[in-house]
Order: C-alpha cells, then structure tokens, then sequence
C-alpha cells in the first residue's frame, strides 16, 4: 500500500502502515450486531476494548444500511449516536471516532460533540452538502462507490465495463468533494452495494486498480453476505471467512480494514507486514 497523511481537524494520522477501523453500530437492526450497542455504557467498553485490540479510528453509526433497511428521520440517526460520540471522545479524547452517515446535518452534529472522520455510503449522491461539512472541519472524507438509491442500493445493476464504470463514478464524486474544498479523501469500493456476489469477488481480486485514484482505499468486508453466502452459513458463522477476505485486501492495496472484529484484522495486519 501506498504511505499518505490525513489531517483530522488538525492533526496528522500518519498512515503508514494498514489499519483497522472498528464498527459500532448504535442501531437495533443492523445486520450482524443490531440492538447490541444501544446502552451507552455498552457501547463505551466495546469502544474501550477495540482501541486495546488495535483499532485506529472507531466507525459509529446511527441508521442501519442492510437491505431493506428502514429510513429513519435526521433527528433519530443523532439521537442513536449522540450520546455514544460524546461519551467516547470524553473518556478517549485521543481516540478517532468516525461518523458513519450520508446526511450534512448529521455529519456535523457528530463532529461538533468528537467525530472528526465522515464515513459516506453515498459517496455524496444523497446530499452533496456533506462536502462543505468536510471541508469546513478539515475532515478526512471516505468516499464510498454505490449507485442507486438508499432504497436500491443493494441491488446488482449492469455495468458496461465493470471496473473503469467503478473508476468513472470515483472520478466523478471525487471531483465533486475536492472541488467543495475536501482535501483528505479515503475511498471504498463499496462491497455488497450495487454489485453482484460474483462482482464482489472480481472487485476484491482487482482492488489494486484503485490505487491509480491516489487515495488510501478501505476494506469493509466484515461478515457481509458476499462471504456467508458463498459459504452457504450465515452472518455468526463469517469471521473466518472475513479474516481470509481481509488478507486478499491487504494485499491487493487496502489501508484500513473496517471490521466488526478487531483483534483479528489486527492480527491478520501484523501478519502482512511480515510479508509486505
């Protein structure tokens, strides 16, 4: 992988070497661990125990993005993740907490209460104000390729040309965001959305095309139905299978892996330095 710098409202995040980000869902149905963190002192020892296990930045979300997920106002997305950004910036000020949400509104209530990284799904199609926030707190923005709607984006669509139309659609958003003013741009190409298992796969195994965007490219493979599908098991049953996909990650370019489990991306990170 590539070494870059990320100015996180002011201060340098070497990145030097792959890390992990650390999900935390503040939901009652997402996919693998809805309704396990909605207890704000819950929520706090899972932050506590992720940064011991070796996570760099921990991803909080508010509105579950699984299919058929259920749209939820601005106020309930804050309200789910409010109490759980104040309470882990108080306790671990040095810790980076990332926001992971495609509203503005949103995306700022969090980094005024400790947020300082914007995790976008939409990639700025659903409110293309989320630039200006970026760029008015000197926020890193990832930038996730999907097409469709929040309501059709787990859809496989057709794509003339699999891998440049991927290539298109970052150019085009990235152009978008830096034009705004973002200047630390990460991008995710966006596993399960707008793409068929067989897609998923063929993306993994061509990461590295990424890398001609010049940006630090995420991982978010963790336990998502691309694997327990393949596997015929179910989302309890995919560690094993994220750790393996992980690993093609790393190796096919990937800086962070965002990740339910920590300490085994941890794990299988101190194993690729090994080999990088």
């Amino acid at each position: 992988m590539k070494k870059f710098t990320l100015n996180c409202k002011g201060v340098p995040l070497p990145v030097e070497h792959p890390m992990v980000m650390g999900i935390i869902n503040c939901t009652p149905d997402s996919f693998y661990d809805g309704g396990k963190y909605l207890n704000v002192e819950v929520v706090l020892k899972q932050a506590e125990e992720m940064l011991q296990a070796g996570a760099s930045i921990l991803d909080i979300g508010g509105m579950s993005t699984r299919p058929n997920a259920t749209t939820i106002s601005e106020e309930q997305e804050i309200q789910n993740i409010a109490p759980s950004i104040e309470k882990i910036h108080s306790y671990f000020p040095q810790a980076l907490i990332s926001v992971d949400t495609f509203r503005s509104k949103v995306a700022e209530t969090a980094i005024q209460l400790g947020a300082s990284i914007i995790n976008d799904i939409s990639g700025g199609t659903e409110d293309d104000k989320i630039f200006d926030i970026a760029a008015k707190y000197h926020c890193p923005y990832i930038l996730m390729h999907r097409r469709g709607t929040f309501d059709t984006m787990h859809r496989p669509i057709k794509y003339v040309d699999f891998l440049s139309d991927i290539l298109d659609d970052f150019n085009k958003q990235l152009k978008k965001a830096i034009t705004a003013g973002v200047h630390d741009i990460i991008i995710d190409p966006g596993f399960g959305f707008s793409k068929s298992i067989e897609q998923n796969f063929y993306l993994l195994k061509n990461l590295h095309i990424l890398e001609q965007l010049g940006r630090p490219i995420v991982a978010g493979l963790s336990r998502k139905s691309m694997l327990y599908k393949m596997l015929e098991t179910t989302p309890d049953e995919a560690l094993n299978a994220t750790t393996a996909a992980n690993m093609v990650a790393l190796m096919q370019g990937a800086a962070i892996l965002r990740v339910h489990d920590v300490k085994a991306a941890a794990e299988s990170i101190k194993l690729y330095n090994q080999i990088a």
